[in-house]
């Protein structure tokens, strides 16, 4: 049993993404490319890969950190750490 649901990763990311970064609430959707769609940049990345370490204090590897291009990325990511 994951101590997350993917519910709830997403709903930390997305409270990050509007709260934080200032990103439309309607615009945070789990297919949203970070770097396209929401025009984050790499320490935007970076910051985010962060607060989710402090959220499941788990450190997502680089080589997975690396393939993250959208929301879900994230989501998935993050769950695949603390399930």
């Amino acid at each position: 049993m994951s101590k997350y649901s993917k519910e709830e990763i997403f709903e930390e990311v997305k409270k990050i993404l509007v709260e934080e970064m200032e990103i439309d609430e309607e615009a945070v959707t789990s297919d949203a490319n970070l770097f396209e769609d929401l025009e984050l940049d790499s320490i935007d990345a970076v910051d985010i890969a962060v607060r989710m370490q402090k959220f499941t204090d788990k450190k997502l590897p680089p080589e997975e950190f690396k393939k993250i291009r959208t929301i879900n990325d994230v989501v998935e990511a993050v769950y695949g750490l603390v399930e």
